[in-house]
This record gives C-alpha cells, structure tokens and sequence, in this order.
C-alpha cells in the first residue's frame, strides 16, 4: 500500500519549520470534505507517522491545511504587523489527487511569511 508524507521548511531562516499544525482532509465525491488525521511537525518539519496509510490511503482528492500563521507568530520575535492583524500567509492549503494507491506521496511546502512553495517530492 502506498503512504502520504509531508516536510516543511522555513526558507526565511533556512531551517525545518517545527510545531506547524497540520490537517488532512477527504474531498467526497458530495463535495463535503472529511477529516482524516491532524498532527504537528517535528523538529526536522516532518510528520512522526504517514499522513495516510494502509486503508485509508485510497484514490482520491486530498487536502493539506498548513497553519503557517501560528508558526510565524511563535517563531518571529520581531513581527512586522500589529500582534492583533493577521499575516499574510494565514493558513497554506495544498489540493492534490492520489491516482496510484501504491504509490508514495511526497508534499513538501517550503514557506516565507509572505510565499510558498510545494511540489511532488520523493
């Protein structure tokens, strides 16, 4: 069976983004979105255990939901906005398709405050 991972790095400071929260959602075929696991980056910006595995990895379409906001907000002492604003970047959501259910899926983000980056890793 395949498995679905992510990583994030912070391209600011060049490091792994640690303490992102993140949520993987289902997109059904109603249209209604279901959520399937939530979980925190690690200190390398990882995911301790796959996203999705086993069972429930099935073909499909998937949602990431990256809280980049509540990152920034822990990690940049010197915030460029009033503490009450919002950020840029409040919340990154990748959209993606499983067509292989014995594939391994890979999506890194790669995120500033102010852009992001992602593609299908290995």
């Amino acid at each position: 069976m395949g498995y679905l991972t992510t990583h994030i790095l912070d391209t600011t400071k060049g490091i792994a983004a640690a303490g992102v929260k993140i949520h993987l959602y289902q997109h059904g075929a109603d249209g209604q979105r279901r959520l399937l696991h939530s979980t925190v980056s690690n200190n390398d910006g990882r995911c301790d255990q796959p996203l999705l595995q086993a069972d429930l990895f099935s073909v499909g379409v998937y949602e990431l939901e990256f809280a980049i906001d509540e990152y920034f907000s822990a990690t940049d002492p010197k915030q460029e906005h009033e503490p009450s604003a919002p950020h840029f970047l409040n919340t990154v959501v990748i959209r993606f398709g499983i067509n292989d259910e014995n594939a391994h899926y890979h999506i890194p983000l790669l995120v500033s405050p102010y852009s992001y980056s992602t593609y299908r890793g290995s």
